[in-house]
Protein backbone atom coordinates (compact mmCIF):
# COMPACT_ATOMS: atom_id res chain seq x y z
CA UNK A 1 0.00 0.00 0.00
CA UNK A 2 0.88 3.52 -0.06
CA UNK A 3 2.81 5.36 3.00
CA UNK A 4 -0.35 6.54 4.30
CA UNK A 5 -4.02 7.08 4.16
CA UNK A 6 -6.84 7.29 6.87
CA UNK A 7 -7.65 3.98 8.58
CA UNK A 8 -11.51 4.38 6.88
CA UNK A 9 -10.11 4.32 3.69
CA UNK A 10 -7.11 1.56 3.59
CA UNK A 11 -9.50 -0.39 5.96
CA UNK A 12 -12.07 -0.24 2.87
CA UNK A 13 -9.98 -1.47 0.44
CA UNK A 14 -8.69 -4.36 2.01
CA UNK A 15 -12.21 -5.35 3.07
CA UNK A 16 -13.37 -5.18 -0.63
CA UNK A 17 -10.38 -7.42 -1.41
CA UNK A 18 -10.79 -10.25 1.69
CA UNK A 19 -10.08 -12.92 -0.22
CA UNK A 20 -7.34 -11.92 -2.53
CA UNK A 21 -5.71 -10.58 1.05
CA UNK A 22 -6.23 -14.05 2.48
CA UNK A 23 -3.89 -15.66 -0.13
CA UNK A 24 -1.15 -13.13 0.11
CA UNK A 25 -1.09 -13.89 3.45
CA UNK A 26 -1.03 -17.50 3.35
CA UNK A 27 1.76 -17.20 0.91
CA UNK A 28 3.86 -15.33 3.00
CA UNK A 29 3.29 -17.80 6.42
CA UNK A 30 4.02 -20.98 3.65
CA UNK A 31 7.55 -19.26 2.80
CA UNK A 32 7.86 -18.39 6.43
CA UNK A 33 7.11 -21.84 7.53
CA UNK A 34 9.48 -23.43 5.86
CA UNK A 35 12.59 -22.45 8.42
CA UNK A 36 10.34 -24.42 10.93
CA UNK A 37 6.40 -24.70 11.66
CA UNK A 38 6.61 -23.52 15.49
CA UNK A 39 6.14 -19.49 15.71
CA UNK A 40 7.74 -19.68 19.06
CA UNK A 41 11.11 -20.18 17.65
CA UNK A 42 10.44 -19.06 13.95
CA UNK A 43 10.32 -14.92 14.15
CA UNK A 44 8.76 -14.58 10.80
CA UNK A 45 6.55 -17.36 10.94
CA UNK A 46 5.26 -16.01 14.28
CA UNK A 47 4.73 -11.96 12.49
CA UNK A 48 3.18 -13.39 9.18
CA UNK A 49 0.81 -15.28 11.60
CA UNK A 50 0.12 -12.36 13.53
CA UNK A 51 -0.78 -10.35 10.60
CA UNK A 52 -2.96 -12.90 9.55
CA UNK A 53 -4.78 -13.20 12.50
CA UNK A 54 -5.26 -9.16 12.31
CA UNK A 55 -7.33 -9.57 9.38
CA UNK A 56 -9.57 -12.36 10.95
CA UNK A 57 -7.94 -15.31 8.41
CA UNK A 58 -9.55 -18.75 10.15
CA UNK A 59 -7.14 -20.80 11.79
CA UNK A 60 -7.40 -23.48 9.09
CA UNK A 61 -6.28 -21.29 6.49
CA UNK A 62 -3.17 -20.76 8.68
CA UNK A 63 -2.66 -24.36 9.47
CA UNK A 64 -2.98 -25.36 5.88
CA UNK A 65 -0.40 -22.41 4.69
CA UNK A 66 1.83 -23.58 7.94
CA UNK A 67 1.94 -27.22 6.54
CA UNK A 68 2.36 -26.18 3.10
CA UNK A 69 6.12 -24.80 3.89
CA UNK A 70 6.66 -27.69 6.04
CA UNK A 71 6.50 -30.13 3.45
CA UNK A 72 3.59 -31.67 5.38
CA UNK A 73 0.92 -30.68 2.72
CA UNK A 74 1.74 -30.32 -1.21
CA UNK A 75 1.67 -27.30 -3.23
CA UNK A 76 3.72 -24.61 -5.31
CA UNK A 77 7.07 -23.19 -4.04
CA UNK A 78 6.66 -19.42 -3.76
CA UNK A 79 10.20 -17.11 -4.54
CA UNK A 80 10.52 -13.54 -3.41
CA UNK A 81 11.22 -10.32 -5.97
CA UNK A 82 11.38 -6.78 -5.84
CA UNK A 83 10.35 -4.22 -8.97
CA UNK A 84 11.09 -0.85 -8.67
CA UNK A 85 10.04 2.62 -11.18
CA UNK A 86 8.39 5.28 -11.36
CA UNK A 87 4.09 5.85 -11.31
CA UNK A 88 2.54 8.57 -13.42
CA UNK A 89 3.60 12.00 -11.95
CA UNK A 90 7.03 10.46 -11.32
CA UNK A 91 5.98 9.04 -8.18
CA UNK A 92 8.33 6.01 -6.90
CA UNK A 93 6.87 2.75 -6.62
CA UNK A 94 8.21 -0.62 -5.10
CA UNK A 95 6.56 -3.58 -5.52
CA UNK A 96 7.53 -6.66 -3.82
CA UNK A 97 6.53 -10.35 -4.36
CA UNK A 98 5.86 -13.74 -3.64
CA UNK A 99 5.72 -15.99 -7.04
CA UNK A 100 5.83 -19.68 -8.32
CA UNK A 101 6.23 -18.21 -11.72
CA UNK A 102 8.39 -15.15 -12.28
CA UNK A 103 7.41 -14.91 -15.99
CA UNK A 104 4.22 -14.61 -15.00
CA UNK A 105 4.92 -11.75 -12.85
CA UNK A 106 7.32 -10.20 -14.81
CA UNK A 107 4.85 -9.77 -17.82
CA UNK A 108 1.87 -8.41 -15.42
CA UNK A 109 3.73 -5.57 -13.84
CA UNK A 110 5.48 -4.23 -17.05
CA UNK A 111 1.96 -4.15 -18.24
CA UNK A 112 0.15 -2.12 -15.35
CA UNK A 113 3.10 0.21 -15.24
CA UNK A 114 3.11 0.65 -19.20
CA UNK A 115 -0.79 0.52 -18.89
CA UNK A 116 -0.78 3.16 -16.59
CA UNK A 117 1.69 5.49 -17.39
CA UNK A 118 4.77 4.31 -15.52
CA UNK A 119 8.33 2.86 -16.23
CA UNK A 120 9.68 -0.17 -14.73
CA UNK A 121 13.23 0.32 -13.77
CA UNK A 122 16.12 -1.40 -12.84
CA UNK A 123 16.73 -2.84 -9.07
CA UNK A 124 18.37 0.09 -7.28
CA UNK A 125 16.28 2.93 -9.39
CA UNK A 126 13.94 3.94 -6.56
CA UNK A 127 15.14 1.90 -3.74
CA UNK A 128 17.37 4.59 -2.24
CA UNK A 129 14.32 6.61 -1.51
CA UNK A 130 12.97 4.12 0.85
CA UNK A 131 14.34 2.39 4.63
CA UNK A 132 13.16 -0.31 6.08
CA UNK A 133 11.09 -0.07 9.46
CA UNK A 134 8.91 -1.09 11.76
CA UNK A 135 5.81 0.50 11.74
CA UNK A 136 3.27 0.34 14.42
CA UNK A 137 -0.12 2.24 13.33
CA UNK A 138 -2.26 3.08 16.19
CA UNK A 139 -6.17 4.51 15.72
CA UNK A 140 -5.80 8.04 17.81
CA UNK A 141 -9.37 7.39 18.72
CA UNK A 142 -8.45 3.99 20.82
CA UNK A 143 -8.79 3.88 24.55
CA UNK A 144 -5.46 4.87 26.14
CA UNK A 145 -3.62 6.20 22.77
CA UNK A 146 -1.63 9.18 23.00
CA UNK A 147 1.36 10.71 21.41
CA UNK A 148 2.89 10.77 25.25
CA UNK A 149 1.64 7.18 25.85
CA UNK A 150 3.23 5.96 22.75
CA UNK A 151 6.40 7.86 23.50
CA UNK A 152 7.26 6.94 26.98
CA UNK A 153 6.60 3.11 25.86
CA UNK A 154 8.07 2.83 22.46
CA UNK A 155 10.93 5.13 22.42
CA UNK A 156 12.62 3.58 25.76
CA UNK A 157 12.15 0.13 23.75
CA UNK A 158 14.38 1.47 21.20
CA UNK A 159 11.91 3.29 18.80
CA UNK A 160 12.50 5.87 16.58
CA UNK A 161 9.55 8.19 16.46
CA UNK A 162 6.21 8.64 17.01
CA UNK A 163 4.24 10.24 13.84
CA UNK A 164 0.61 12.06 13.90
CA UNK A 165 -1.53 11.96 11.41
CA UNK A 166 -5.05 12.81 10.48
CA UNK A 167 -6.45 9.83 12.32
CA UNK A 168 -3.91 7.76 13.69
CA UNK A 169 -0.44 7.47 15.16
CA UNK A 170 2.40 5.45 13.62
CA UNK A 171 5.27 4.21 15.52
CA UNK A 172 8.89 4.00 13.63
CA UNK A 173 11.71 1.78 14.87
CA UNK A 174 15.00 -0.24 13.31
CA UNK A 175 12.97 -3.98 12.12
CA UNK A 176 16.49 -5.07 14.36
CA UNK A 177 14.60 -3.62 17.50
CA UNK A 178 10.66 -4.52 16.46
CA UNK A 179 10.09 -7.37 18.76
CA UNK A 180 11.45 -5.27 21.83
CA UNK A 181 8.85 -2.56 20.70
CA UNK A 182 6.12 -4.67 19.99
CA UNK A 183 6.15 -5.75 23.22
CA UNK A 184 6.91 -2.89 25.16
CA UNK A 185 3.33 -1.25 23.60
CA UNK A 186 1.33 -4.35 24.36
CA UNK A 187 2.74 -4.36 28.09
CA UNK A 188 1.18 -1.34 27.97
CA UNK A 189 -1.77 -1.84 27.27
CA UNK A 190 -1.89 -0.20 23.66
CA UNK A 191 -2.39 -2.54 20.91
CA UNK A 192 -1.81 -1.16 17.08
CA UNK A 193 -4.06 -1.88 14.44
CA UNK A 194 -1.39 -2.98 12.31
CA UNK A 195 2.29 -3.94 12.59
CA UNK A 196 4.64 -4.86 9.92
CA UNK A 197 8.08 -4.36 8.70
CA UNK A 198 7.35 -1.67 5.65
CA UNK A 199 9.32 0.44 3.33
CA UNK A 200 9.06 4.15 4.49
CA UNK A 201 10.03 6.67 1.99
CA UNK A 202 12.79 9.05 3.07
CA UNK A 203 11.24 11.80 0.69
CA UNK A 204 8.32 12.33 -1.03
CA UNK A 205 6.86 13.07 -4.37
CA UNK A 206 3.21 14.85 -4.86
CA UNK A 207 1.74 15.19 -8.28
CA UNK A 208 -0.84 18.04 -8.84
CA UNK A 209 -1.79 16.97 -12.28
CA UNK A 210 -5.44 14.88 -11.56
CA UNK A 211 -4.92 12.68 -14.45
CA UNK A 212 -1.39 11.19 -13.16
CA UNK A 213 -2.82 10.78 -9.70
CA UNK A 214 -6.07 8.47 -11.06
CA UNK A 215 -3.32 6.81 -13.35
CA UNK A 216 -1.43 6.10 -10.13
CA UNK A 217 -4.62 4.70 -8.60
CA UNK A 218 -5.48 2.72 -11.26
CA UNK A 219 -1.86 1.50 -11.43
CA UNK A 220 -1.65 0.45 -7.77
CA UNK A 221 -5.25 -0.95 -7.82
CA UNK A 222 -4.65 -3.60 -10.41
CA UNK A 223 -0.71 -4.26 -8.77
CA UNK A 224 -2.73 -4.95 -5.85
CA UNK A 225 -5.71 -7.43 -7.35
CA UNK A 226 -2.15 -9.36 -8.42
CA UNK A 227 -1.99 -12.57 -6.39
CA UNK A 228 1.64 -12.43 -6.51
CA UNK A 229 1.68 -8.94 -5.23
CA UNK A 230 2.67 -9.02 -1.78
CA UNK A 231 3.13 -5.19 -0.84
CA UNK A 232 3.27 -1.69 -3.35
CA UNK A 233 4.52 1.15 -1.71
CA UNK A 234 4.79 4.74 -2.78
CA UNK A 235 6.81 7.59 -1.88
CA UNK A 236 3.15 9.71 -2.99
CA UNK A 237 2.28 12.18 -0.02
CA UNK A 238 -1.26 11.74 -1.38
CA UNK A 239 -3.78 9.64 0.02
CA UNK A 240 -4.11 6.98 -3.09
CA UNK A 241 -6.96 5.18 -1.09
CA UNK A 242 -9.37 7.84 -0.75
CA UNK A 243 -12.39 7.65 -1.92
CA UNK A 244 -13.16 9.57 -5.97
Amino acid sequence: MGRHGTIAGRKAAQDSKRAAVFTKYARAITVAAKDGGDPDYNVALKHAIEKAKSINMPNDNIKRAIQKGTGELGGASYEPGTFEGYGAGGVAVVVEILTDNKNRINAAIKHAFDKWGGNLGVPGCVSYMFSKKGVFVFDKEAEGVSEDALMEAALEAGADDVVEYEDSFEVLCDPSVFDDVDAALRAAGLEPLEADIDQVPSMNSTPTDEADIKNLKRMIEELEDNDDVQKVYTNCSIDLYEEE
